[in-house]
């Protein structure tokens, strides 16, 4: 059985929004105090919008290796994700990365740049 949705008649309507203005404990919102805070209170139905160019994975990470970055609290998946961009970023290509990893100089130009 389908529900109904009973809509209250035009002079219903008047009423309530009568009495909800007259209500001093909740005085409407000006224009400016609207726009403040419109994109907080107005979105759809669940998870927030994200880049829309992020793909869920499964990964096997060491544990001293996961915990290190868990140890930054909250936002340490896009903190790895930022640390992976960089590199590809700086790398260009796999096989660069490849290369820097075995002669253990994948992050050192950014360590000494820093320091």
């Amino acid at each position: 059985m389908k529900k109904k949705i009973i809509r209250p008649s035009a002079k219903e309507d008047i009423a309530i929004t009568k009495a909800a203005l007259s209500d001093p404990d909740s005085p409407p919102l000006t224009d400016k105090e609207w726009d403040e805070i419109k994109h907080r209170a107005i979105r759809g139905r669940g998870r927030p919008l994200g880049s829309g160019t992020k793909e869920q994975i499964t990964l096997r990470i060491d544990k001293d290796t996961l915990d290190f970055y868990k140890s930054k609290g909250e936002g340490w998946q896009t903190f790895i994700n930022q640390i992976l961009g960089e590199v590809k970023r700086e790398s260009k290509t796999i096989s660069t990365i490849e290369k820097r990893i075995n002669k253990g100089v994948l992050m050192a130009s950014k360590l000494k740049a820093t320091a």
